[in-house]
């Protein structure tokens, strides 16, 4: 949990200050400023040099784990408990709903919202502060409205780690204060911040720098203790926790350019420290992963926009329209490793189609496989439109080679049975002319 009480006073103070250590932070790593994005997205070769005893570098698209070290080790979680606290929230409440303030007795270094006992707050603005800066008081308040005692809100945390798989994790408290009984994992803290960040009201709350919470008996405004939110454009998330026994943790997320991660940093000795290495393992990924066109099956040409992937036949063409191109309905881009590819297959297209069809229609599927596994489906619509085809067109083969064949034949036929019609109608009539 946090170790320092955030009036709006103080949160300005600490912003200005944690920005001199940021920058401190990235000299100390290789990772560039966030405005060159060469650096950023490099290829790393070496894994990252961290000062943390454990971490972990995710890829939520492929599920990869890009990088680990002592991952699954249980060690003290500080605030990042309230990732849990937040989770079971959002998964019981509306965020219109109305919580009641407890009373809680803070310590002089703990992170509080000063919620007055009997004071109403919108689960919403209890979140912010939760999430924010960290309120150990908002976290008492929830536990009581949710599980009607602390206890029995633990009961019911330790319940949905144990739904969620994550075997390395139990809690003591909802807050995170220093407890044996009351650890994880970095392996864990990633899975549970992505449960966390599955939420839409949870992912904009963290990736905010402050927010103005207005539902309780003031006006409040709360500041983000990750200083890297709003310091490094690509860094979205998630928690930030600190006690004597945990060391400095962070559950870290960022995304650039489509390409998402979700870090852990567990056990360091600063905060500075901290954030240098998050900032390493984002980059470490970025050198590793990007978001890349797939390539069709059967050829080595990346699918790029407004690319034909295929020619459907059309019925009754004439000489100019042979085929009708196929084209994706959209732009297809999947995460991968760099040096792999993705690959898509057409599914489902007729052998032709037949006249009058908008432009845009759906005549099948793209099928989209990363290592075998399908991870995207995108309709196959028709280039350009296609008009009904005349009537000429539909009866054209009355003019082909069989069909004129056909008709000489029929004709020279008839004509056969008109002359021997007539030499017929001629004999009759010499006959009756001799009588």
């Amino acid at each position: 949990m946090s170790t320092t009480g955030y009036t709006c006073a103080a949160g300005r103070a600490a912003a200005r200050s944690c920005a001199v250590v940021l920058a401190g932070a990235l000299a100390g790593c290789a990772v560039a400023m966030p405005g060159d994005a060469a650096a950023v997205t490099r290829p790393v070769s070496s894994q990252p040099a961290l000062s943390a005893p454990a971490a972990i570098l995710i890829q939520p698209s492929t599920g990869d784990i890009v990088f680990q070290r002592r991952a699954a080790a249980r060690r003290s979680i500080a605030s990042t408990t309230k990732l849990m606290t937040a989770l079971l929230t959002l998964e019981r409440r509306a965020l219109s709903d109305r919580i009641t303030a407890v009373p809680y007795a803070a310590a002089a270094a703990e992170s509080v919202a000063g919620l007055r006992a009997g004071e109403q707050m919108t689960t919403a603005d209890m979140l912010r502060a939760l999430l924010l800066t960290s309120a150990n008081d908002a976290a008492a308040a929830i536990a009581v409205d949710i599980g009607g005692s602390r206890r029995a809100f633990v009961r019911l945390m330790n319940e949905r780690a144990r739904r969620a798989g994550l075997r390395d994790t139990h809690f003591a408290n909802p807050i995170g204060l220093d407890d044996a009984a009351n650890y994880s994992s970095a392996a864990d803290l990633a899975k549970l911040a992505l449960l966390v960040r599955a939420q839409p009201f949870a992912r904009e709350i963290v990736d905010r720098s402050r927010a103005v919470l207005r539902s309780g008996s003031r006006v409040r405004v709360v500041v983000n203790r990750n200083t890297l939110i709003g310091a490094v454009p690509w860094m979205t998330g998630v928690k930030t926790g600190h006690t004597r026994r945990a060391g400095y943790v962070l559950v870290g997320s960022s995304s650039r350019r489509g390409v998402e991660f979700v870090s852990v940093v567990m056990g360091a000795p600063s905060e500075a420290v901290r954030n240098a290495d998050t900032l390493k393992l984002m980059a470490y990924g970025f050198g590793r992963y990007h978001r890349a066109a797939p390539l069709l099956s059967g050829t080595l040409r990346p699918l790029y926009p407004g690319r034909v992937v295929a020619t459907v036949g059309v019925k009754h063409a004439d000489g100019g329209e042979s085929g009708l191109g196929v084209v994706p309905a959209r732009t297809v881009r999947v995460v991968v490793r760099r040096g792999e590819h993705a690959v898509a297959t057409p599914v489902g297209l007729p052998r032709e189609v037949e006249g009058p069809l908008p432009a845009r229609s759906q005549l099948g599927t793209l099928v989209v496989r990363r290592r075998g596994i399908v991870v995207d489906r995108v309709p196959l619509v028709t280039e350009k439109g296609l008009a009904r085809a005349s009537w000429l067109d539909r009866h054209r083969w009355l003019t082909s080679a069989p069909a004129l064949l056909l008709a000489c034949l029929v004709a020279a036929a008839s004509l056969g049975r008109a002359r021997g019609r007539r030499r017929a109608r001629g004999r009759r009539e010499a006959r009756s002319n001799i009588a």
